[in-house]
């Protein structure tokens, strides 16, 4: 194994498994990206156009359980990872991932693809926990901001790069292709695993399963931590809409034209695709993300969350006038800005109100985020656009309608937005009177989830004249939530009366 690095800064102060690491990031990240900037127009595009067929809410769906595996998973993936070492668990991911891809390209039904990219979701949240551990093992306090830097800049330079390969991949093979690359991605990243990397040094202490599920209850029971998740994840339901609603609109509503003739008048050949959207989002990041930082890192984190926020919500604002297609680009633009202004300052804003004993353990548990915002973010998207905008596609005089679509998710970052300022004001401060009304508000929260999952399977009943499974697994989703909620509060009312 490799010696802990020496305090020192610049690149040579890096040893080789941070490299090696932020090699597999590139490739991993290009693989992820590359296929999800195009899975839903896939998964939804007619057969006859080389597509599933699937309907938006059945898309949104599967996607909603893919993306929340991929941040649950990472909980006992570091645990695992500790136990078993980086190396070992790195082969398991990205065989998993390699299968998982492969797999998802070779068949059709909707069951079966659901399992095989759940197999994929795997691999990438046993993937997560791993690089991000070798980069904090791999770097010291004087290096480790350029550090992640390195790697945060890997993330988006795969997202950036690996959609544009995705399209011509798709244009000149074949839809299962697309599939195939992302696999080959992930085999290719078994060679540096194999002959290159080794594992970091391992902590003096590491977790037992036993203390990660600990760790866990004792964030989840937190109320104040947990009201905090549930408003921030409406943020991401908004994130979430680029890897499905946005995907659809742009194919069915939005005119590629002017800027196909925009890059023909230089000599180009591009088109406008959906796989754009994510090269938008990862090309403005990492375009700005060291401007937008500079700017915001001696502003106090709520502030600068705030206003992240707004401008994401802004972003939306710009799609619901969207139908010319600068605009278009222009929007996505916008809430990457505002991605990249709030996301950081939330990390800082999770370690000012955790409790001060404990700032390590939130942290650990700050992703949550995603878990929420993609159950709800794709599901819900889908939803409504197989509700609202399918049934518009090719009809003249829409954009009253596509305007108040996107209209009610720029609404939900501004509530967003005012309900973080709330929370800050009557919940920030950890205190017993804080805690107790945390707990008060989310008592309401999770009976209103059990309340409504059962008042949705006899809403659809009464509507549809019977219950598809997609609703029983929505509601399932729903009582879950609700029940595991509940038991946690009362958990830490036992334990706050002890």
């Amino acid at each position: 194994m490799e010696n802990q690095p020496e305090l020192k800064t610049g690149v040579g102060s890096f040893p080789r498994s941070f490299w090696v690491a932020n090699v597999m990031v590139l490739f991993e990240r290009g693989a992820y990206y590359g296929l999800n900037a195009l899975l839903a127009i896939y998964l939804s595009e007619h057969v006859r156009n080389g597509g599933l067929g699937f309907t938006a809410d059945m898309v949104g769906l599967l996607q909603s359980f893919v993306y929340a595996l991929t941040y649950i998973v990472p909980i006992l993936g570091g645990a695992l990872a500790d136990r078993y070492g980086y190396r070992k668990m790195l082969l398991v991911a990205f065989s998993l991932l390699s299968a998982g891809y492969f797999m998802s390209g070779q068949v059709s039904s909707y069951g079966v693809i659901f399992v095989t990219l759940l197999v994929m979701a795997t691999g990438s949240g046993l993937f997560k926990p791993i690089i991000s551990g070798t980069i904090a093992r791999t770097t010291n306090e004087k290096n480790s901001g350029f550090g992640f830097g390195v790697y945060y800049w890997m993330i988006n330079l795969g997202a950036l790069v690996a959609p544009l390969v995705a399209g011509y991949i798709r244009d000149t093979l074949s839809w299962s292709w697309v599939f195939t690359i992302s696999s080959i991605y992930c085999a290719l990243m078994l060679l540096p695993t194999i002959f290159i990397y080794r594992d970091p040094p391992k902590p003096k202490n590491r977790k037992s399963f036993a203390e990660v599920l600990s760790g866990a209850l004792t964030v989840l029971s937190d109320a104040r931590f947990m009201l905090l998740i549930f408003v921030y994840s409406c943020f991401w339901i908004l994130y979430f809409q680029n890897f499905g609603s946005v995907l659809w609109y742009l194919r069915d509503f939005i005119d590629p034209t002017p800027i196909n003739n925009f890059f023909a008048s230089m000599g180009m050949n591009f088109k406008l695709g959906p796989e754009h959207v994510t090269v938008i989002n990862a090309g403005t990041i990492v375009i700005l993300q060291i401007f937008v930082n500079m700017i915001v890192k001696n502003f106090k984190p709520l502030p600068t969350m705030v206003v992240g926020i707004l401008i994401g919500s802004a972003g939306f604002i710009f799609l619901a006038f969207s139908q010319h297609a600068w605009i278009f680009i222009l929007g996505i633009a916008i809430f990457s800005i505002g991605e990249m202004t709030c996301h950081p300052k939330y990390y800082s804003y999770i370690g000012l109100v955790a409790p001060q004993d404990k700032k390590a353990t939130y942290m650990g548990y700050a992703f949550l985020y995603g878990v929420i915002g993609s159950l709800v973010g794709s599901n819900v998207g889908g939803e409504m656009y197989h509700s609202i905008l399918a049934p518009l596609v090719g009809k003249p005089d829409v954009s009253s309608t596509l305007r108040n679509f996107w209209l009610v998710f720029a609404a939900l970052g501004v509530v967003t937005m005012f309900a973080l300022i709330a929370y800050n004001k009557l919940f920030g401060e950890d205190t017993e009177k804080t805690r107790t009304k945390a707990r008060r508000v989310m008592f309401f929260i999770y009976g209103l989830l059990i309340f409504l999952s059962g008042g949705m399977v006899i809403f659809v009943n009464a509507t549809s004249g019977g219950i598809p499974p997609k609703t029983w697994i929505q509601s399932a989703i729903m009582l879950l939530i609700g029940i595991g909620g509940l038991y946690t509060l009362k958990k830490s009312s036992e334990t706050a009366e002890a």
